[in-house]
């Protein structure tokens, strides 16, 4: 077997797709254009960088979609989760990581990997022939995304990613903020003690919301439109819909007891997690921003415990561009027109780093029994991966589709089990035990018929 795999872009999708293809026996080359050609968000030229956050949410493999999609990677010998484990950082019962180290220890293992190789330079045309992936991601150069438009004849798909700002930890005023997670989850103390609260009164969330809907923001440029996807949006595009919106979303008072002043509860409070292992810098949870920098240091400060706030980088905006899946891929995540070429990760219509690497991982995997004569059928319908595959490739309605996290809504129904909230534990835990059982025979005979 001579033929190789060629992967453009080394986000969470392309080093999980070199990864799974390597260790089956395909030598595989990634082209990534940083650092000679730089993106937006991007800080370095590391596979595998974090540019939005630095958590992969929550863990719990029982009641969660995202948390049995971690189950699923680490079952496949996914090299995304097997790098957040080891770089892991106290987030209750969420997978949050130290970002640097965390890139860092993606790009040895890729580049230590004997089946692969990497080349650093910009991709611009779709390539006529051999075995190819494109997992660009959200950052899609200009000239790759004209060539994928051109192909397609459709117009392209856009929506804008908000970066929420990292705050220096030395820099919160502890008279005011404490460390508590939400309802104190989590096994260990450093668990329960994940999150970096700040209170506020009804008087002082009313004036930080006054200013957010008043501070200078972000203009696009001319014919652009902010498709949001609802998942990342903006603060102030929160707070424009309405006043109490932030407080039932990432300022929710819930779950917490205020320790300077026990006997009173905050009207809403704003979270803070750690972004490092040393503790040194907290980013904002759920504060993306499209607000411009000057803006920013004056309405953040004006959050208690952070009136002397220094930030180790403030927020930002970028354009996040995905194709119609529905339209254009197979259920092999194969193009359609140029089936010689699949798309896995943002790219595709999935949002979030734990989606973005699930297809990696899957996309990676399907090329590479092709390759090697032995062509395998896509996930199965009711596992986390099969069920978010199903989704962008003909699931959704084509006319509307926009990108999608996974959740229990995408499965399959499991019959004679009670709907609505009161019911919604044990049917939970019946889609994660049916998608567990049905990913590990999935597995197994890959690995009967393939060198996995």
């Amino acid at each position: 077997m001579t033929e190789t795999l060629h992967i453009i872009g080394g986000g969470m999708a392309g080093s999980e797709a070199a990864w799974q293809a390597a260790n089956m026996g395909v030598k595989v080359v990634i082209h990534e254009m940083r650092p000679k050609v730089e993106t937006f968000a991007h800080q370095t030229g590391n596979l595998g960088e974090m540019v939005c956050s630095n958590s992969f949410r929550s863990d719990d493999d029982e009641q969660n979609a995202v948390g049995l999609l971690h189950w699923e990677m680490r079952a496949a010998n996914g090299l995304i989760m097997q790098t957040a484990d080891k770089h892991r950082l106290p987030a209750g019962g969420a997978l949050a990581v130290d970002r640097e180290p965390f890139a860092e220890s993606v790009t040895a293992a890729l580049k230590s990997h004997p089946n692969i190789s990497v080349e650093y330079g910009e991709i611009t045309e779709l390539p006529t022939e051999g075995h190819w992936i494109i997992a660009t991601g959200p950052l899609t150069s200009a000239g790759l995304g004209a060539a994928i438009q051109a192909e397609t004849g459709a117009d392209s798909l856009a929506f804008f990613d908000a970066i929420a700002p990292i705050v220096y930890t030395e820099s919160v005023n502890m008279d005011v903020a404490w460390f508590q997670s939400r309802y104190d989850k989590g096994e260990t103390e450093e668990e329960q003690k994940a999150y970096l609260n700040c209170p506020m009164t009804e008087e002082q969330y009313e004036a930080f919301i006054d200013a957010l809907l008043a501070a200078d923001k972000t203009e696009f440029h001319e014919g652009e439109t902010a498709g949001y996807f609802d998942g990342c949006l903006p603060i102030e595009v929160m707070a424009d819909r309405g006043r109490e919106t932030l407080r039932f979303g990432p300022m929710k008072p819930v779950g917490l007891t205020n320790p300077h002043d026990p006997e009173s509860r905050p009207h809403a409070v704003v979270q803070l997690r750690h972004d490092n292992s040393l503790g040194t810098l907290m980013n904002i949870v759920g504060f993306q921003t499209k607000m411009k920098y000057g803006a920013q240091t004056e309405v953040f400060k004006m959050i208690p415990g952070l009136e002397n706030a220094s930030f180790a980088r403030l927020g930002g905006i970028h354009r996040n561009t995905f194709i119609n899946s529905p339209t254009l891929l197979d259920d092999q995540m194969r193009m359609k027109s140029k089936p010689h070429i699949r798309f896995a990760g943002q790219i595709t219509g999935v949002e979030g780093y734990v989606e973005s690497a699930a297809m990696g991982l899957l996309a990676g995997r399907l090329a590479a029994a092709e390759i090697l004569g032995q062509p395998m059928e896509t996930a199965p319908l009711n596992t986390a991966m099969g069920a978010l595959v199903h989704h962008i490739t003909g699931g959704a309605e084509a006319k509307t589709f926009q990108p999608m996290n996974v959740n229990f809504g995408l499965f399959q129904p499991v019959e004679g089990l009670k709907g609505g909230r009161r019911g919604r534990k044990d049917r939970y835990k019946a889609y994660t035990d049916r998608a567990k059982a049905e990913w590990q025979v999935w597995l197994d005979t890959q690995e009967s018929s393939v060198k996995v």
